[in-house]
């Protein structure tokens, strides 16, 4: 897929980095401006530091032996490489010696520093830009002949350009001392052309890293734009792309393929839910129908129509019963829950079930015990902490009837790495089928062995529901004989030993 400036521009990512290259290039400026600016007046400090120490020296030497030795020494230091600038005027401003030929009008008049650079012409210049100019004339004198060549233009030599400070000496003669201002004015420029190069080379190669930044994210995006948009089709297998380089990209990625996951998984519960109803709850309304069918044929006296209903207010019962469990299951497996979390006490949550179902443990034949000592205390809520272990003791007394001993279901509480465990053990035939122990947590599951006992097959499943709010796990652990059903709650962190 092409893409173009405009569309990296629409990205919040491109925008930011334009702003950023702009507050850089601002910046540079900024900083090129400031170098220049102090390497100026370095510059400048450091020539008005050697104008002062010459003018100095120069006037140790007029203590010394007057204007005749001035004159010597100024003569002297004119004719050093790279020589400062020296001038000696008498009063009407005529050149009387130095290394100066002419100077921009105006300059002698005021003593002092000058106050901006002037512009002047060393002795010789003069000489040299006569000859130059003869010889152009020479030039252009034979191009009057026939075939002979253009003359290239005239040439004027341009003036320097100084500052310098003008002393008036007691004899009323003049003196100049100046510095000449192009080997400043050439490291400046070198200065900011070195400064603008690397900023430019700088400048670019932020550009170059953002197009290809931006490059690289938009393609990322239209990756994951792609994958949304066959999701949104309909196929909720499909994922968004994840390339290993745990960027933001990749942690987005794998975020909304954990919600896609989930929302998968509750939408296979959902269907699963349906055609559970549709099938197991067809029986029981069958029989509602059939009994409503049977009382309305033939004569029946007002017993045998209010056994009828009865019978019918009781299956009824019974389908609200599984439609409530359903509902809860739904409603905790989606993780959400009106119910209010509290401190809660598992012992004393035991001691209550076991002391509701002794006595239908006692009529059914099985021996109920409850092994609680200590303090086991989670957050969580103790109606549906109740109603999952009331649902699991239920069971375990149903099928431990069939145990060939005694007929026993334990119920113990203990601590495993950090975890609260509330067991209920049971010595009946149990599920020695590790495929049945697995399907026998999900809803409407109801064994061979277990068509004979009363139920709808949503104990389990609505017990693993509950342990999953409560952030625990649901495990069946074949016994020998029998079955061990273990909740594992996490305990509270004050309550840790």
């Amino acid at each position: 897929m092409a893409l173009s400036v405009p569309a990296i521009m629409r990205t919040t990512a491109a925008r930011l980095s334009a702003l950023y290259l702009l507050l850089f290039a601002l910046c540079a400026a900024a900083l090129v401006f400031y170098m220049t600016s102090l390497s100026t007046r370095m510059l400048a400090a450091q020539t008005q530091e050697t104008i002062n120490e010459e003018v100095l020296g120069l006037a140790h030497a007029y203590q010394r032996g007057g204007l005749p030795l001035l004159v010597r020494v100024v003569a002297q230091r004119s004719r050093q490489p790279g020589a400062n600038l020296y001038l000696i005027a008498d009063s009407n401003g005529q050149i009387l010696a130095g290394n100066v030929e002419s100077l921009q009008p105006g300059i002698l008049d005021k003593e002092g520093w000058t106050q901006l650079p002037f512009s002047y012409r060393r002795y010789g210049e003069g000489e040299l830009e006569r000859l130059r100019n003869s010889e152009q004339r020479d030039q252009g004198a034979q191009s009057n002949q026939p075939d002979a060549p253009a003359p290239a233009p005239p040439q004027t030599e341009a003036g320097h350009n100084a500052i310098a400070v003008v002393l008036r000496l007691p004899n009323q003669m003049i003196m100049l001392v100046g510095r000449d201002l192009g080997e400043p004015e050439r490291f400046r420029e070198v200065v900011q052309r070195a400064l603008m190069l690397t900023l430019g080379m700088m400048g670019l190669g932020a550009l170059l890293i953002w197009f290809l930044v931006g490059h690289a994210a938009l393609k990322r995006l239209d990756g994951m734009s792609e994958a949304s948009r066959r999701i949104m089709g309909g196929d909720l297998a499909g994922r968004l792309p994840v390339t290993g380089s745990g960027d933001e990209f990749d942690r987005l990625s794998e975020s909304l393929n954990a919600m896609l996951a989930r929302i998968a998984t509750l939408n296979e519960g959902l269907k699963q839910v349906s055609d559970n109803i549709a099938h197991d709850l067809k029986t029981p309304l069958t029989r509602l129908r059939n009994r409503a069918e049977a009382a309305l044929s033939g004569d029946r006296n007002a017993d045998d129509y209010r056994e009828v209903l009865e019978g019918t207010i009781a299956e009824s019962d019974h389908l609200i019963k599984t439609f409530n469990a359903i509902l809860m299951i739904s409603r905790l497996e989606a993780g959400y829950s009106a119910e209010h979390m509290t401190e809660v006490d598992l012992a004393a949550a035991v001691r209550d079930v076991a002391e509701l179902y002794e006595p239908v443990a006692e009529e059914a034949g099985v021996v109920l015990e409850a092994s609680v000592d200590g303090h086991f205390v989670i957050d969580g809520n103790r109606e549906l902490v109740g109603q999952a272990l009331s649902n699991i003791v239920d069971n375990a007394i149903k099928y431990s009837i069939d145990s060939t001993a005694t007929p026993t279901v334990r119920v113990t509480l203990e601590r495993a790495g950090g975890m609260i465990r509330l067991a209920v053990t049971d010595n009946g035939q149990g599920i020695p089928d590790d495929t049945d122990r697995a399907r026998v947590t999900e809803r409407f599951v109801r064994l061979e062995k277990s068509r004979s006992q009363p139920g709808s097959g949503l104990g389990l499943s609505l017990a693993k529901a509950i342990m999953t709010f409560h952030h625990g796990r649901l495990d069946l652990v074949p016994g020998n004989p029998g079955l061990s059903v273990v909740m594992s709650f996490p305990e509270r962190q004050e309550h840790k030993q």
